[in-house]
C-alpha cells in the first residue's frame, strides 16, 4: 500500500520540479546570498573586504535608518487600523441585496487593478497646487487657502495615507467579502426569530464568524505597510526634507545611489527579522484565538 502511495506520489515531480527548481534559484538562493552580502563590504561591481558584523554595528548607530523605520512604523500606524475598518464596512456595503451591487463591487476593487505609477500619476494631478484638482474643488467651494499637499508634512502623511487606502482597500474589501458569503443564512434566520436587532446580529454572528480573516487581512496589511516604497517615491520622493521616506527607500538609495550593497542588504536583514517577528506574533495571537 505503502509503494502504491509513493509511486502515486512520484508521478507529481515532473509537475512540481520546474517550480521548484525557480523557486530556490529566485528565492532560497538570494536569502543566503543577501546575508553574505551584509557580511563583507559590497559593491555594485564586485565584492571587497571581509567586514563581519561592521555593518550591522553602523546601523544601530545610524540615525537615518531609525528615522527612515519610525517613518515606516508610523505609516504602518495610519494605515492599517483604517484599511481594516475601510475594508470591512465596503464588504459590508458591497454584500448588501440591492441593485447597486454589481457597481459597488466593481467600483470599491478598480483601483487595486491599476499599477502603482498610474496612481502616482493621478494623485499628483490631483493635489497640485494652483490648478490641481483637490485644490480647485476647495476653491469652488469657497475655501481661498492653497494648500501645498507634498510641500508640508502632515499633508503629505494625509495625502499618501488616503492615496494608499484608495488604491490597495479594494483586495482587503474582497477577502473580507468571501468571509461574508460563507457566513450561513441559518444563523441570521435563527436570531431573526429570537427578536435580534440588526447590531446585534453584527455583534453576536458578523464580527465572530470574520474575526479568521480578519486576522489574515491585519497580517497581511501590517507585511504590506512595512514595504511600502514605490508610491511614495513617485509622489514625495521621501519629502519634504525626508519626513516621508520609507525604510525600502533608505535601502534602495544606499545599495543603489551610494553603492553600498552590503550595508543596504544589512537593513534588508533587519526589516526582515521585524516582519518575521510580527509574523509569529500575529499568528501565535491567532492560534490562541481559535483555541
Amino acid at each position: 500500500m505503502n509503494k502504491k502511495l509513493w509511486a502515486h506520489d512520484f508521478k507529481a515531480i515532473p509537475f512540481l520540479l520546474p517550480f521548484f527548481v525557480a523557486y530556490v534559484i529566485f528565492t532560497i538562493l538570494p536569502i543566503f546570498k543577501g546575508l553574505e552580502m551584509s557580511l563583507y563590504d559590497w559593491t555594485l561591481v564586485r565584492k571587497l573586504d571581509f567586514v563581519g558584523f561592521a555593518n550591522y554595528k553602523d546601523m544601530f548607530v545610524d540615525p537615518h535608518f531609525w528615522r527612515t523605520l519610525w517613518n515606516t512604523t508610523l505609516f504602518v500606524i495610519l494605515t492599517t487600523p483604517t484599511m481594516v475598518l475601510l475594508a470591512l464596512g465596503l464588504a459590508l456595503l458591497a454584500n448588501m441585496n440591492t441593485k447597486l451591487q454589481t457597481f459597488f463591487r466593481g467600483s470599491f476593487f478598480l483601483p487595486s487593478i491599476l499599477s502603482v505609477a498610474v496612481i502616482s500619476f493621478l494623485a499628483i494631478f490631483m493635489l497640485q497646487p494652483y490648478s490641481g484638482l483637490i485644490n480647485t474643488i476647495l476653491h469652488t467651494i469657497g475655501i481661498e487657502a492653497e494648500p501645498f499637499w507634498m510641500a508640508d508634512k502632515t499633508l503629505a502623511w494625509v495625502s499618501i495615507v488616503v492615496v494608499t487606502l484608495w488604491w490597495t482597500v479594494g483586495f482587503n474589501m474582497v477577502l473580507f467579502l468571501a468571509g461574508l458569503q460563507d457566513i450561513p443564512e441559518s444563523l441570521y434566520e435563527a436570531s431573526e426569530i429570537d427578536g435580534a436587532t440588526r447590531w446585534e446580529q453584527f455583534r453576536y454572528i458578523t464580527l465572530p464568524q470574520l474575526m479568521p480573516i480578519g486576522r489574515v487581512v491585519l497580517l497581511l496589511q501590517i507585511l504590506g505597510s512595512y514595504k511600502v516604497f514605490a508610491q511614495i517615491l513617485l509622489i514625495t520622493g521621501g519629502g519634504p526634507g525626508g519626513a516621508t521616506r520609507p525604510l525600502i527607500q533608505y535601502i534602495y538609495e544606499v545599495g543603489f545611489t551610494q553603492n553600498n550593497l552590503g550595508y543596504a542588504a544589512t537593513m534588508s536583514y533587519a526589516l526582515f527579522f521585524i516582519l518575521l517577528i510580527l509574523s509569529i506574533i500575529q499568528l501565535r495571537n491567532q492560534r490562541s484565538g481559535e483555541s
